[in-house]
């Protein structure tokens, strides 16, 4: 050692911010090791660096006792007072043990310990970096892909997009662009593992507050997301100004915010309605696009009953029950859908005049 590498240290503290001490005491930690298995013993050692010049010593660490049973371990009291006169019973001497070709074994071990405690730095703070992006997007360049993973590069890291969190509709290449929802960052042995989805409603809860200001202000709040990805999405928003149209804001001029999405989404229809304390409109506002005649509110089962046209039928159901099925998670309601006429002769509910409930919701296809 010399004292070029201790400035070499100060100049690693500097530019990766890891500080000498920490990185002398874990050299020194290393070499006691490094000693004991090229030396082959046992005995208790200290190593010390000279902070100033590099200068390396090794210390044999014996307990001073009346009678030496082990003297790799031992030191009698006569023996230790020839180097300090004052020695007690019980103290700890030490003598030093360097070994004429340690500095080879030295610097080995120091750059070893060096390269290591950078490479925890560097992970550490890609980790702190990324942890604080969960349930966030990023964008990054897909670099490969195997039987399970599309990996992407976020620059200093690399993460994986399962191929289970991917759209039905996403068909990615090496170096296309994907925009992703971080889902889960953990620091493990191997260094910091980022998971991302392109199917998670957080993804589509993230574009619109990008998309939006007055979500991104907090005018208006996204109060409900439902999504079956790559198909079909709701979504529930709330103005706390009563001047601001929740709706409108969503949509934009010409449906140019909520275009942008769809494209991103790669055609993922979108239905945007008004979140609403009174259930029975919030209902028919998430059954959107079809046109409801009345919800029936059963708060004990918290279920609703909802009555539409005959013609209107397989639309508030949806392909599959899609529609239905995304407007029971949006609400948190079971949905009950029921025809006029399937109502009349269930319920004996009298057919309606043709005047529907207010209903206050738009559709992008």
């Amino acid at each position: 050692m010399s004292m070029e590498f201790i400035e070499a240290l100060s100049e690693i503290e500097r530019e990766k911010g890891i500080s000498k001490d920490v990185l002398i005491e874990a050299i020194e930690a290393a070499l006691i090791s490094s000693y004991k298995r090229n030396f082959n013993t046992a005995q208790n050692v200290r190593v010390d660096i000279n902070r100033t010049t590099g200068q390396i010593k090794v210390y044999a660490r014996k307990t001073i006792v009346e009678e030496v049973l082990d003297p790799r371990l031992e030191i009698s009291l006569e023996a230790s007072r020839a180097m300090n006169p004052h020695y007690q019973l019980d103290d700890i001497a030490e003598i030093e043990v360097t070994p004429r070709d340690f500095g080879r074994i030295a610097a080995q071990t120091a750059k070893q310990v060096v390269t290591q405690r950078i490479r925890e730095a560097e992970r550490g703070l890609i980790y702190h970096a990324f942890v604080d992006k969960e349930q966030d997007i990023v964008t990054g360049i897909v670099q490969r892909m195997d039987l399970r993973n599309l990996y992407v590069d976020l620059g200093k890291v690399e993460a994986a997009l399962p191929l289970t969190e991917l759209m039905p509709t996403d068909k990615f290449k090496q170096g296309d662009r994907v925009k992703s929802f971080i889902t889960k960052v953990e620091n493990t042995s191997k260094g910091p593992q980022i998971i991302l989805s392109r199917t998670h409603p957080g993804l589509l809860k993230r574009l619109f507050e990008l998309e939006v200001p007055e979500i991104f202000d907090g005018t208006v709040e996204i109060r409900s997301v439902a999504r079956e990805a790559g198909f079909r999405s709701k979504i529930a928003v709330y103005s706390r100004n009563e001047e601001v149209d929740p709706v409108g804001s969503c949509v934009g001029q010409r449906g140019i915010r909520v275009q942008s999405i769809v494209t991103e989404l790669k055609g993922e229809k979108i239905d945007i309605v008004r979140w609403s304390e009174s259930i029975d409109e919030y209902v028919a506002n998430a059954l959107s696009p079809s046109k409801v005649l009345e919800v029936i509110v059963f708060e004990a089962e918290k279920m609703a009953r909802v009555i539409v046209p005959d013609y209107q039928l397989s639309l508030a159901i949806g392909i599959k029950g899609q529609n239905a099925r995304l407007a029971a998670k949006l609400t948190g309601w079971k949905i009950d859908i029921k025809s006029e006429t399937q109502a009349e002769q269930e319920y004996g509910r009298p057919k309606s005049t043709g005047a529907t409930m207010h209903q206050d919701s738009v559709s992008i296809d």
